[in-house]
């Protein structure tokens, strides 16, 4: 399957995004596609071959997964590239608009088992979460 791209523009600096998207303890307030799931736990070692590890759960406990990588590349404020522990490989690209908007483009491998709209889906809802927080924090 060819890789999935989606973006969002959002109302802040480019260094606050960076920020935001990247700090574990932001990380865990809006890592999430619905509100009935969390990210109670975020580890992050922003570096070029550095890890990161973000623990979604269910809230009422019923589900649970940690969401895990390796950076292949880091450019502050500009672009991470990684790759998961299943091989996909993901692209986020920082683009700093004006000096109070950032468009964020992920592009991202699709897994195997679900639908490639289901995945579009869930990704963006992560990423619109993201951005409700940024403008709202």
């Amino acid at each position: 399957m060819d890789p999935i791209t989606i973006d969002i523009t959002i109302l802040a600096p480019v260094e606050k995004v960076w920020d935001y998207f990247n700090t574990p303890e932001h990380v865990t307030q809006w890592n999430f596609a619905h509100e009935t799931w969390q990210c109670p736990h975020s580890e992050n070692d922003l570096r070029v071959r550095g890890k990161f590890n973000h623990r979604m759960e269910a809230k009422d406990g019923s589900f649970g997964f940690d969401f895990e990588g390796i950076y292949d590349e880091v450019i502050p404020n500009e672009k991470i590239k990684y790759h998961l522990e299943d091989g996909r490989n993901v692209e986020v690209i920082f683009d700093k608009i004006d000096e109070n908007t950032t468009k964020v483009t992920e592009i991202f491998d699709p897994e195997k088992q679900n639908s490639a709209e289901m995945q579009r889906y869930g990704w963006y809802a992560i990423l619109n979460n993201f951005h409700k927080y940024v403008e709202n924090n």
